[in-house]
């Protein structure tokens, strides 16, 4: 069995850079790319603030230029997802289904997915006024009304964030209390910006080529009413695609993998040659491009490791 330089797991914009490096550094890289390839991003309509893309590029058509960008510098691909893996030894081992892989090193690149609300059209209108990231999207929602679903930090500073662009936003959320911290919620309450409707359920989002508004329903007076607003953000956490690693390499108290710096390596994990990138570590920026320079500073520390080894 061919024993590889490097095996990546996964193909979101980390992924597919750390192949990139690697690939153009003839390590001659195995991407497992999974049945959904491309990460978040394949959920993305217009994409502006990626550097390169004066006039915004489609999420789908950016991930197809770094896959194929990758593929020019001999990456390999394969198009399934991984199943199973050993990472305890000096060469480590990745099953897809019943055939085994094995590598000196690996580059955990598998992401987060966001939390949805599980409504008939919230996948539908993804990318048609839904959203999951206000960063990447509020400014499409100039002067216009909004809402942010959610009780957290998150929901708490995506709502402040969007008050820059958004002409009204409103706070829905399922219950009375709130699980962001005091500080977070206090800002959010003095924004005169964000109107909070509490104990209140999202029935559907409403809509058929955009959003047009959201179905609602009070939790204690059973009323359901119609909520107009153009944009509707989900901010009720992501999920680190972690659980093919758990018992492998440390995670945190939230699933995501731990990094730390090892000598001179910044996505090394508790496993020596095994190192992380992108959303699957990073539970802070979730950027397109924070992603994509871990997936460079992963592929060169892994270049470091087996050159030192």
């Amino acid at each position: 069995m061919d024993i590889r330089n490097i095996i990546i797991v996964g193909s979101g914009p980390a992924g597919l850079t750390a192949a990139v490096y690697a690939a153009r550094g003839e390590l001659k890289p195995l991407v497992i790319e999974g049945y959904q390839s491309g990460g978040q991003l394949m959920l993305t309509t217009e994409v502006e603030n990626f550097p390169g893309f004066s006039k915004g590029i489609m999420g789908p058509e950016l991930m197809k230029e770094m896959r194929s960008q990758a593929e020019r510098f001999g990456t390999e691909f394969i198009t399934a997802d991984a199943t199973k893996v050993d990472l305890s030894g000096e060469i480590k081992k990745v099953w897809v289904g019943d055939t085994e892989y094995q590598a000196k090193t690996v580059i955990v690149s598998t992401g987060a997915s966001a939390r949805l609300l599980g409504l008939k059209n919230e996948s539908r209108l993804m990318g048609r006024g839904v959203s999951t990231c206000a960063t990447c999207d509020g400014f499409f929602f100039k002067d216009k009304p909004i809402a942010v679903i959610g009780g957290g930090d998150s929901a708490m500073e995506e709502a402040n964030f969007l008050t820059r662009f958004a002409s009204k936003v409103y706070l829905v959320h399922r219950r009375e209390e709130f699980r962001a911290s005091k500080i977070m919620l206090d800002r959010a309450r003095s924004n005169s910006k964000i109107e909070f409707i509490t104990n209140t359920e999202v029935e559907d989002i409403l809509g058929d080529d955009g959003v047009v508004g959201m179905s609602i329903k009070n939790s204690k007076t059973g009323d359901t009413r119609q909520l107009d607003v153009e944009g509707v953000f989900v901010a009720i956490g992501h999920t680190p695609n972690t659980k093919l690693f758990e018992g492998q390499i440390d995670l945190d108290d939230h699933g995501y993998v731990q990094t730390k710096a090892q000598k001179s390596e910044v996505s090394g994990t508790s496993k020596a040659g095994v190192f992380a990138c992108g959303d699957v570590q990073d539970k802070r920026y979730r950027q397109a491009i924070t992603a994509a320079g871990s997936g460079c500073a992963a592929a060169l520390d892994a270049e470091h490791y087996l050159n030192s080894h």
